[in-house]
């Protein structure tokens, strides 16, 4: 697939975030991963790809 969507998903729960992540890929989609939102931002400020966003709301972090 080459318009493959770019996702970042942002969960601190690691087995919550393994699931979803592997979800996502066997769908097709290509996956970055945070495991909070000063890691997002850095990812969404590196890659321009991303063009979704599946978070969790009650994040670790300065935000």
């Amino acid at each position: 697939m080459t318009d493959q969507i770019a996702i970042l998903v942002v969960e601190d729960e690691t087995l919550i975030l393994m699931d979803i992540v592997d979800q996502l890929q066997a769908k097709g989609f290509k996956i970055y991963q945070a495991t909070n939102a000063d890691a997002a931002v850095a990812l969404l400020e590196a890659h321009a790809d991303i063009g979704l966003i599946f978070t969790d709301i009650d994040m670790p972090g300065s935000m």
